[in-house]
């Protein structure tokens, strides 16, 4: 109760707060080029149940849920708005509205798309997916180059399935394991820092 309490707290003040920032990230969007100011993807929620979050869109515009679900290095589709509202991550605040809609959480696992979460380990599946999931957590933080990292890679799509996605569930699982508002509040504090210090 208290966690979602924070959750309907922060985000409709941050909804309120940011909403010029909001409305000008929008207008870019539009202006730079052709296509819906969000970008929506089915993800796997809590429980298994399936949703679609809200992210603000930084590719070129395309038929949903199409073409490559990771993105390596300095993809091509990424807009000249995308590229910066990626590297800040403020494509991210879009899913203020998935945490006031109750399918997200401020605070948890970041949602995967079904083939990825079809690779989960049982054991890890039920308890990474016990709990809303969420803007940031432990993974987002350590991951939070992810695409650099990939680009490294001579096949970016195993080693995500082989190294980068064990990883990350390792750190959801201890997200679950220390769950409670001091925990959120200490990363969003962590995340805020992250971002800042890009």
């Amino acid at each position: 109760m208290a966690k979602r309490l924070l959750d309907l707290l922060l985000a409709g003040c941050g909804l309120i707060v940011l909403s010029p920032v909001l409305l000008a990230i929008a207008l870019a969007i539009r202006l730079d080029s052709p296509g819906p100011v969000f970008f929506r993807q089915v993800r796997v929620g809590r429980h298994g149940r399936e949703f679609r979050i809200h992210k603000f869109r930084t590719m070129t515009h395309a038929p949903q849920d199409r073409g490559p679900q990771l993105t390596v290095g300095q993809d091509a589709r990424i807009t000249r708005v995308g590229a910066l509202l990626r590297r800040t991550k403020l494509d991210e605040l879009a899913q203020l509205i998935d945490v006031l809609e109750g399918t997200m959480s401020l605070v948890g696992p970041r949602p995967e798309v079904p083939r990825y979460v079809a690779l989960y380990p049982a054991g890890l599946r039920e308890k990474v997916l016990s709990v809303r999931p969420g803007i940031t957590d432990f993974a987002s933080i350590e991951y939070r180059d992810e695409s650099t990292l990939l680009a490294r890679s001579t096949d970016p799509e195993r080693t995500y399935r082989e190294v980068v996605l064990p990883a990350k569930l390792a750190l959801q699982a201890r997200y679950v394991d220390e769950a409670g508002v001091l925990t959120d509040l200490r990363l969003i504090l962590r995340t805020l820092r992250a971002i800042l210090e890009r």
